[in-house]
């Protein structure tokens, strides 16, 4: 489980197994021009409510708890489409480790001695001299703390 720190603020989208909330997860995705499909909800489920980062495979085994018979490869194109549609960052950390996230909107990332990953809000942090990187052009600048937490 993993938060947003230094004042930033996680805001779930209310997903559950039944009623009100699904009907919030299925305008959401219809919002994204996603067809909602069994597979997709099930994935959908986990993976946009939240706090932690998983990756793939931990997301197809929180997903086949709902259905089973759910293929990596359903799983792989389901969070391929999620990010392509906004509703996801697929976020590299370190080579070989690419993690989900569905905070989408600009921030940072702090990995502490356990491997968890921590939201930092973007504002929290400056990143200065990028203009000064000659013959570059930078698009958008992503931190990676990596720390114990402190107490």
């Amino acid at each position: 489980m993993s938060e947003i720190v230094g004042g930033g603020l996680a805001v779930g989208i209310g997903l559950g197994h039944r009623g009100g909330r699904d009907m919030n997860l299925l305008e959401r995705l219809r919002a994204h021009d996603i067809q909602p499909s069994a597979q997709r909800i099930a994935i959908a489920r986990y993976v946009l409510d939240t706090t932690d980062h998983p990756s793939a495979e931990q997301v197809l085994e929180r997903a086949q708890a709902s259905i089973p018979a759910l293929s990596r490869a359903t799983v792989y194109a389901t969070l391929s489409l999620f990010v392509d549609k906004g509703l996801l960052r697929r976020v590299q950390l370190e080579p070989g480790r690419i993690v989900y996230d569905p905070h989408v909107a600009h921030h940072h990332h702090f990995i502490d001695e356990r491997g968890e990953v921590l939201d930092l809000p973007a504002e929290a942090l400056q990143v200065v001299g990028v203009e000064a990187l000659e013959g570059l052009e930078v698009d958008q600048v992503e931190v990676v703390l990596r720390g114990r937490r402190k107490g």
